[in-house]
């Protein structure tokens, strides 16, 4: 059983900065990619950056220059550190993994739950 939990989220006001972490345990032998992505109501979901086992990463577009995506990969954990925030940004986080749950490589992708970060003033 694998369970992959986001925290972090909250309410921020514009220009300011929130740290997400997302933490996956139980029966996990290897991680290949994980990311963030987020969806906004009435939008649908869209990719805010990934992050590969060997590091290299992606950014949407939207924010590439303000957020950061990293792992601690002896902890399973991705964290997305978002600066300079802007009300846009306000949406639903989930994280992703692309988990090795079992002997035989077999690679599942898991998803979080959810958490929700609000920009406003």
């Amino acid at each position: 059983q694998v369970q992959v939990v986001e925290s972090g989220g909250g309410l921020v006001q514009p220009g300011g900065s929130l740290r997400l972490s997302c933490a996956a345990s139980g029966s996990i032998f290897s991680i290949a990619a994980m990311g963030w992505y987020r969806q906004a109501p009435g939008k649908q979901r869209e990719l805010v950056a990934a992050i590969t086992s060997g590091g290299r990463t992606n950014y949407a577009d939207s924010v590439k220059g303000r957020s950061t995506i990293f792992r601690d990969t002896a902890k399973n954990t991705v964290y997305l550190q978002m600066n300079s925030l802007k009300p846009e940004d306000t949406a639903v986080y989930y994280c992703n993994a692309d988990i090795n749950d079992s002997p035989v490589v077999r690679y599942r992708t898991y998803w979080g739950q959810g958490t929700q970060v609000t920009v406003s003033s």
